[in-house]
């Protein structure tokens, strides 16, 4: 593993504000997950999804990201479109989907208010992310929805924020020949504005899909 990378810890409870707000949520929803969410898809996947965190009704809810929330949709749908899943939407954790040459994660495992993380949180979680990009072979590529997770896969790579800067759909080397190709998160609010369209987003994954085949 590179330096700081840990194995995922599915009972995590270093940040104390994202473990209280855990157990406020499960005692609402005691059916929910309301612990961290572990990475889904292949282990040693060439194309590796990192998003933001766990939505409230979707992944902290069924325990697989990007499962049972809008962002989801767009995700799942365009995945399956390109050869990367099995079927096209994400429904449950035993809903039969399979992910091909495929992984999804998050920059931050546990559910945060807000939806949005504390810089010292993204830190803590840092590792979790650097042990899982280790998974990723060199010519492997690592997609990043949004500014946040494109941030911590530098510093899971032990690069500088000014050495890539976030672009929707650009290309930074990263180290060991792999790549890093920056999306704007597939999030309701994204779409909804039209900040990110479904053909914007079909490209990125089309590039991909280019890149890893070529």
């Amino acid at each position: 593993m590179g330096e700081g990378a840990a194995p995922f810890d599915p009972d995590c409870r270093r940040c104390r504000r994202l473990a209280a707000f855990l157990d406020a949520v499960g005692d609402r929803h005691p059916d929910y997950h309301c612990r961290p969410v572990a990475a889904f898809g292949t282990t040693k996947p060439r194309l590796l999804i990192v998003g933001l965190a766990p939505g409230l009704h979707g992944a902290n809810r069924t325990g697989r990201p990007f499962t049972g929330d809008h962002a989801g949709i767009l995700l799942y749908r365009t995945l399956h479109a390109h050869g990367f899943a099995s079927r096209a939407d994400s429904v449950s954790r035993d809903d039969g989907l399979k992910l091909r040459d495929c992984r999804i994660t998050n920059a931050v495992k546990c559910l945060p208010p807000g939806n949005k993380p504390l810089p010292a949180e993204i830190r803590e979680c840092n590792g979790f992310l650097a042990a899982e990009m280790t998974a990723v072979p060199a010519a492997g590529l690592v997609i990043a929805l949004g500014g946040i997770a494109h941030a911590a896969v530098l510093r899971a790579c032990g690069l500088k924020a000014a050495q890539a800067r976030f672009a929707h759909g650009a290309l930074h080397a990263l180290p060991n020949g792999r790549r890093l190709l920056d999306s704007y998160h597939c999030s309701r609010y994204n779409t909804q504005t039209r900040r990110l369209t479904p053909a914007m987003f079909d490209a990125v994954f089309a590039r991909a899909r280019h890149l890893l085949d070529t």
